[in-house]
C-alpha cells in the first residue's frame, strides 16, 4: 500500500509556530514514528506553502496512489481550486487538521475540501495522520 501525506501552508513551522495550538513535535520527527510504525506500508510526505504546487502533487499521485491524507491547512478554507482536484483524482483522500477547527475562529469552521474527501480528522493533534492511516487500511 502507498500513502502520500501532503502538508499546506505553515505545516512546515510545527513544533516551533504556536506550540499552544499545534504542539511542539516537529512533522518530520513525527513522520518518521508513522514510518517506524507501519513499516509495510510505503508512506511518502510531501509539504509546499504554494497552492499550485499542493494541486500538482494530488494530481500526480491521485491515480496510482491507494490513499492520500492532505492537510491543506489554510487553504482549506478558501480553495475551490485544492477541492477541484479532489474531485478530479481516484484516489481517496482524508482531510487532517491537527488544531478542532471548529473551536477555532469562525472562518476556519467551513472546508472546502472536506466535501471531496473520504473522511475529517479534526481536532486529534498529530495522531489524527495515524488514524487517517487506520481509516485508509480499513478501506
Amino acid at each position: 500500500m502507498k500513502i502520500q501525506i501532503i502538508n499546506g501552508p505553515n505545516l512546515n513551522l510545527l513544533g516551533i509556530r504556536e506550540p499552544g495550538v499545534y504542539g511542539s513535535k516537529s512533522f518530520e520527527g513525527y513522520f518518521t514514528e508513522l514510518k517506524d510504525k507501519y513499516k509495510n506500508i510505503e508512506l511518502e510526505y510531501f509539504q509546499s506553502n504554494v497552492e499550485g504546487e499542493l494541486i500538482n502533487k494530488l494530481h500526480e499521485v491521485g491515480f496510482s496512489f491507494d490513499g492520500i491524507i492532505l492537510n491543506g491547512g489554510g487553504y482549506t478554507h478558501t480553495s475551490v481550486a485544492i477541492a477541484d482536484a479532489i474531485a478530479g483524482i481516484n484516489t481517496p483522500v482524508v482531510e487532517v487538521h491537527v488544531s478542532n477547527i471548529y473551536a477555532r475562529e469562525e472562518f476556519r469552521h467551513v472546508s472546502l475540501t472536506g466535501k471531496n474527501c473520504k473522511g475529517v480528522l479534526t481536532g486529534f493533534g498529530l495522531d489524527g495522520y495515524r488514524l487517517a492511516i487506520e481509516s485508509l487500511l480499513a478501506g
